[in-house]
C-alpha cells in the first residue's frame, strides 16, 4: 500500500524522493509529501492530497536539500487530506516521520502520553512522531526516544518508520515490523525505501531488514541493530533488475504492457526451470518436502488465490496430491483441520501481502515446511518461508495483476510436473510442461495480437452497463472468478463469476435485458452444460460473450482460443477476459493501473 522513500548524503535529494515516490504509485495511495533538509539550516516540508504530480507542482524551485524523507499515503486513519499526508512533525518541529502500516493501540498511546498534546491530523502516525519528541524533550536521545516508542506500540502493530531529527539532519532512523523495507548503498550517500524499484536509478545494492531491528543510517555509515541492541552485520544483496523494465515505454498504460508481456513471461519460465533435456531445475529438497506431505494448502488473496485454485486443479489431476485453496485473511482467524503433514505454498506477487504473512507466521511457529511463490526477490514471504520460487516476470506496476497471475500457474504447472517426476508417478511422463507452456505462449501472442477484436466487443457489450457476469464450469469456474474480479476492479461494474450450474438456484433473477454474460467453455465434460446455462440467460434477455476453446467452438462464438491442454487452459482463456477489462475501463474515461481505493502491496490486513 504506502510507499516510502528517503535519502542522507545526497544533494539531488528533492529530485531522488519524488523520482521514487513516482515509482511507487504503483502502490496505490491517495496523498503524498516529502521533507528535506539542506544540513545548513533550511528545510521544507511540502505535502499534498492526490497524485506525485500535484505534489511535484508545490514543489518550487527554491527548495532543497542533501537529506530527506517523503511518502505515498493510502488512507486508513482519516481522510485523504493535507492534514492527513505525511510526513508528519512533532508540535515542535524538531522530528519528522514517516509511517507504513498500522498502529492497533494508537488510541491507548495518545490517551496515556498526550492529553496535553494538540494533534493536527487524524492518523495513528502523527501519535509516533509526537510520543519521540516528548520523551526526548524528557532527556532521551533520538535513538533512545525511538526505542521507547517502539517498544511501547502492542504486537499486532505494523510498521515501516523512517524519521529524521531536525537537530541531527544528515541521520535517519529506520526500524520495521511486518511491513517491507529496504536499506539502499549508494556511493557516498545511502536511501531507504519500500521497494527497490523505488531506488534503482540510484543504487542496485540493497541490504534487506529483519522486524525488530534499528537502523541508524548516515551518508557513509549504516548501523543495524536487533531488538538486545546488539550490532547485526548483513551484506547487501544485489538486484539486476533494469530501471527500464518498469517504464511503459510506447503503451499508453502499465497494464496493456503487462498483458502483451505474458508470452515472454512463459518462456522465461522455461528458461529458467527447464533445462534442454527437459528436466526441472528444482531445488530436490523443496521437491522431497512436498512428497514427503500428505496435504498441499495453497494460501493466497486475490488474484493470487485464484491462480491457486488452478494449481490445485494441477496438483490433483496431475500428481493425485490433496490440495486446498485457502483465503489468507480468514485461514488467520479460522484455520481449518489440518492434516498430519501438510506442506503449504504461499502465492503473491509482492511477497508482501499481510494476510498470507500472518498465515506463515502461524506455520513457522508450527514447525511446518513452506513455499512462497513470489515475483519479489528477497521479500518477507520468501526470506520467511522455507523455500522460495521466483517468477522472473519482470515488475509489475498496474495494480491489477496480469502476468503474475499468468506466471504463477505456468510455475505450479512446472512445480507439478517436477514433483510428479520426483514421485515417479507413471502417468506424468504424458504431461510436456515445456511443449504445453510454448503453446500458452504462442496463444497468448495470437490472442493479445486481436486487440482491435476485443475493444470493439468490449464497446458493444461493457461500456454503459452496471453489472455483468462470467459463468464456467470446473476449471472455468476458477477462470470466471479472475475474469470477474479483472472487470469489476478496473472498470467499477458491478461483476461477479459463477459456476455456471449455479444459476438457477438464485442468480437468474438478476438477469435483465441486455445483460452482459461471459460463457468460458474449455472443459470438454461440462461444455455442453454451460451452452445449456447461457441458453437460459440469452432467453431471460442476456447479451451473451463465448470465450471457447478451438476443438468445443461453434461458427457463432465471438472468441475462439487457442489449442492447448485443458489444465493450462487458464493460461489463455484469461487474456481476452483482461483486455475486455482494460477497454471497459479506457472507454469509460478511467486510470486503469490506478483503480480507485485499490492498492498494488497489501501490507496492513
Amino acid at each position: 500500500m504506502c510507499g516510502i522513500v528517503g535519502v542522507t548524503g545526497n544533494p539531488n535529494a528533492v529530485e531522488i524522493l519524488l523520482n521514487g515516490l513516482e515509482q511507487l504509485e504503483y502502490r496505490g495511495y491517495d496523498s503524498a509529501g516529502i521533507y528535506v533538509n539542506d544540513q545548513k539550516g533550511d528545510d521544507y516540508l511540502v505535502k499534498e492530497k492526490g497524485r506525485i504530480a500535484d505534489l511535484r507542482a508545490e514543489v518550487s524551485a527554491d527548495v532543497h536539500g542533501s537529506t530527506g524523507i517523503g511518502h505515498t499515503r493510502w488512507a486508513t486513519h482519516g481522510v485523504p487530506s493535507k492534514e492527513n499526508a505525511h510526513p508528519h512533525v512533532s508540535n515542535d518541529k524538531r522530528f519528522y516521520l514517516v509511517h507504513n502500516g498500522v498502529i492497533g493501540n494508537f488510541t491507548e498511546l495518545k490517551e496515556t502520553y498526550l492529553q496535553d498534546v494538540t494533534l493536527v491530523s487524524e492518523t495513528d502516525t502523527e501519535v509516533i512522531v509526537q510520543l519521540v519528541a516528548k520523551f526526548a524533550r524528557e532527556g532521551l536521545s533520538t535513538k533512545e526516544a525511538f526505542k521507547k516508542v517502539l517498544g511501547l506500540v502492542d504486537e499486532s502493530s505494523s510498521y515501516a518508520f523512517l524519521l529524521l531529527d531536525r537537530e541531527d539532519p544528515d541521520t535517519l532512523y529506520v526500524a520495521k515490523n511486518k511491513s517491507p523495507l529496504l536499506i539502499g548503498v549508494g556511493d557516498g550517500f545511502n536511501v531507504v525505501c519500500s521497494d527497490a524499484l523505488a531506488m534503482l536509478k540510484e543504487t542496485h545494492d540493497f541490504i534487506e531488514l529483519v522486524d525488530g531491528e534499528i537502523v541508524i543510517l548516515k551518508p557513509t555509515s549504516i548501523t543495524i541493530e536487533d531488538p538486545a541492541g546488539q550490532v547485526v552485520d548483513r551484506k547487501p544483496f544485489h538486484v539486476d533488475t533494469d530501471p527500464a523494465q518498469a517504464q511503459k515505454g510506447a503503451y499508453p498504460f502499465y497494464m496493456l504492457k503487462e498483458i502483451d508481456e505474458q508470452p515472454g513471461v512463459m518462456r522465461n519460465l522455461i528458461k529458467k526451470y527447464i533445462a534442454e533435456d527437459g528436466s526441472i531445475k528444482i531445488d530436490a529438497d523443496l521437491l522431497k518436502a512436498m512428497a514427503d506431505s500428505d496435504r498441499i494448502y495453497i494460501v493466497a488473496a486475490g488474484t493470487s488465490y485464484h491462480a491457486g485454485l488452478v494449481g490445485k486443479e494441477l496438483f490433483e489431476k496431475l500428481i493425485q496430491v490433496p490440495t486446498e485453496v485457502h483465503v489468507a485473511s480468514e485461514f488467520a482467524y479460522n484455520p481449518p483441520l489440518l492434516s498430519a503433514k501438510p506442506f503449504f505454498i504461499f502465492l503473491s506477487q509482492s511477497g508482501e501481502t499481510a494476510d498470507s504473512r500472518q498465515v506463515l507466521t502461524q506455520v513457522n511457529q508450527a514447525g511446518y515446511p513452506s513455499l512462497t511463490i513470489t515475483n519479489v526477490m528477497n521479500s518477507t514471504l520468501s526470506r520467511e518461508a522455507t523455500y522460495t520460487l521466483l517468477l522472473y516476470a519482470g515488475p509489475e506496476i498496474a495494480v491489477a495483476s496480469t502476468k503474475a497471475y499468468t506466471g504463477q500457474i505456468a510455475l505450479e504447472a512446472i512445480l507439478a510436473k517436477a514433483l510428479g517426476v520426483y514421485k515417479q508417478i507413471e502417468t506424468i511422463k504424458d504431461f510436456d510442461v515445456a511443449a504445453e507452456l510454448t503453446k500458452a505462449a504462442n496463444g497468448m501472442q495470437e490472442l493479445v495480437d486481436e486487440k482491435g477484436k476485443i475493444e470493439k466487443i468490449a464497446a458493444d457489450m461493457l461500456k454503459d452497463t452496471r453489472n455483468a457476469f462470467y459463468i464456467g464450469r470446473t476449471m472455468d469456474y476458477a477462470i470466471v472468478q479472475e475474469a470477474a474480479l479483472k472487470l469489476k476492479e478496473v472498470s467499477y461494474i458491478q461483476t461477479e463469476g459463477f459456476a455456471s450450474g449455479e444459476l438457477k438456484h438464485g442468480t437468474i433473477a438478476l438477469i435483465q435485458e441486455n445483460t452482459p454474460v461471459v460463457a468460458i467453455i474449455t472443459d470438454k465434460k461440462t461444455a455442453n452444460h454451460t451452452r445449456s446455462n447461457a441458453q437460459e440467460v440469452k432467453a431471460r434477455g442476456a447479451n451473451v460473450l463465448y470465450i471457447v476453446s478451438r476443438d468445443l467452438a461453434t461458427p457463432t462464438d465471438q472468441i475462439v482460443l487457442p489449442e492447448i491442454t485443458p489444465l493450462l487452459s487458464a493460461l489463455v482463456a484469461i487474456v481476452p477476459t483482461q483486455l475486455l477489462a482494460y477497454y471497459a475501463s479506457i472507454q469509460r474515461g478511467y486510470d486503469v493501473d490506478k483503480p480507485r481505493n485499490l492498492a498494488k502491496s497489501v501490507t496492513v490486513e
